[in-house]
């Protein structure tokens, strides 16, 4: 029998449908384009190849080309009925988080990787701060990330992929030394792995490393392809730290140039929460509103994210819509968000919707509403979704509204409990 990277039996007799298969999970791993047609070929060489059918499903969903995706997924169920145990879970696995079954997902990840730990099609699913578990709406998730890569990493050893992805969980976690050392021997294996970039973006921003962060990236992401799925949030990583360093115009002229949504290449919901966030980051440092920008935001967020649903989509766009002095837009979203939460398909609970309220209160210039709505969510920020570098900006925010609301107490107190090691704070009035 065939085997794929990781020693994990493949039901195929071609080794050509084989070896593309590889190379589409690869390409994937490492987000680089290319898997479709990688998995393309495998369906030609081999078209009862139902693993070739979830992984391309996978890669679709992830371009947001969701009706493509459940067609391939649905060729791949097909296929199920007789496969071996591992691909038949694989399988379900999928169905189940194609289908938005997300914590029955996230069950059967769990009990799929006690059996497959090396499994890294259905782990990647999980291995980000966007992943099943960061989506989870828990407020543990960052700890609960790294519980299962510290489980998994014996199965891996050296491997590229995994020690990238371990290297991240650490880094959120405070494990800096650690995460740094993995990083390397992920790269040094890998250099073109833009996972492993971007976890070396993550590391330096949690360990407050400006320099090396901002050199590091400035000299990989030439070697990178621009449709690849991180270009434009490798980017982004590269302007926050512009902006901390005190480079203005580098910082801007990135956002124009790869970062704004009508020049951004990655797929929809990594365009809005990296063009978003960084327009309200850029005013928190003290530049200029500029109403162009945020209604071009605006018109995206109504074109591709109308409804809410998705937390991660749904803090950006509140902050699009707040604003482009869209209150009732604004409004209908949160109480979609509230009426899902009642319902019990909203797992960041109440947490969205009150900053959903306190964005609108401080483009209100009514600070003390802001305060009040922010503040009370503020220790359940992870459920959220996004790493710490992402939902920084609601600190960054909230200390803002201190300083305008003229409680520098409340600024000063918030500013010394920061978490060890952390990129400085580009927010105007910090001292």
């Amino acid at each position: 029998m065939l085997t794929d990277r990781y020693g994990l039996t493949v039901s195929t007799t071609s080794s050509a449908a084989r070896d593309a298969y590889v190379q589409g999970c690869d390409l994937q791993l490492s987000m680089h384009p290319g898997a479709v047609a990688a998995f393309d070929t495998v369906i030609a060489a081999d078209p009862n190849f139902a693993l070739a059918f979830a992984g391309k499903a996978r890669v679709q969903q992830l371009q947001g080309d969701i009706p493509a995706a459940r067609a391939s997924m649905a060729a791949a169920d097909a296929l199920a009925p007789g496969l071996p145990p591992r691909e038949s879970s694989h399988i379900a696995f999928f169905k189940l988080l194609l289908g938005g079954q997300a914590d029955a997902a996230l069950a059967a990840l769990r009990e799929h990787l006690s059996r497959w730990p090396c499994d890294a099609m259905v782990l990647s699913t999980s291995a980000t701060a966007n992943g099943l578990i960061g989506a989870s709406g828990c407020v543990e998730q960052k700890t609960l990330l790294l519980a299962l890569m510290d489980n998994l990493a014996p199965s891996y050893g050296d491997d590229w992929w995994f020690t990238g992805h371990h290297a991240f969980a650490l880094a959120e976690n405070g494990q800096h030394a650690v995460a740094r050392a993995k990083i390397e021997q992920s790269m040094d294996r890998n250099p073109n792995n833009a996972y492993g970039a971007h976890t070396w973006g993550h590391l330096c921003y949690e360990a407050g490393d400006l320099q090396f962060g901002r050199s590091f990236l400035r000299s990989w992401l030439p070697t990178y392809t621009r449709e690849g799925g991180l270009y434009g949030h490798l980017s982004w990583h590269l302007a926050l730290f512009e902006l901390e360093a005190g480079d203005a115009e580098a910082a801007f002229r990135l956002y124009s140039d790869v970062v704004a949504p009508e020049v951004n290449r990655d797929p929809a919901i990594s365009t809005l929460a990296n063009a978003a966030s960084f327009l309200w980051r850029w005013e928190l440092a003290g530049h200029p509103h500029d109403p162009s920008r945020w209604q071009a935001m605006h018109e995206f967020v109504r074109k591709m994210f109308p409804r809410a649903g998705n937390a991660y989509a749904d803090w950006h766009a509140a902050l699009a819509e707040a604003a482009a002095g869209d209150g009732d837009a604004l409004e209908a979203r949160v109480r979609e968000m509230e009426d899902l939460a009642r319902n019990g398909h909203y797992p960041s609970g109440p947490v969205v919707p009150a900053l959903a309220r306190g964005f609108a209160a401080f483009q209100r210039r009514d600070f003390s509403a802001a305060i009040d709505a922010i503040r009370p969510v503020w220790d359940q920020r992870d459920r959220m979704v996004g790493s710490l570098a992402q939902t920084d900006l609601v600190e960054f925010t909230l200390l803002r509204a201190y300083i305008e609301a003229g409680r520098l107490d409340d600024m000063r107190r918030m500013v010394s409990k920061r978490r060890a090691g952390a990129a400085g704070i580009p927010v105007a009035g910090v001292h």
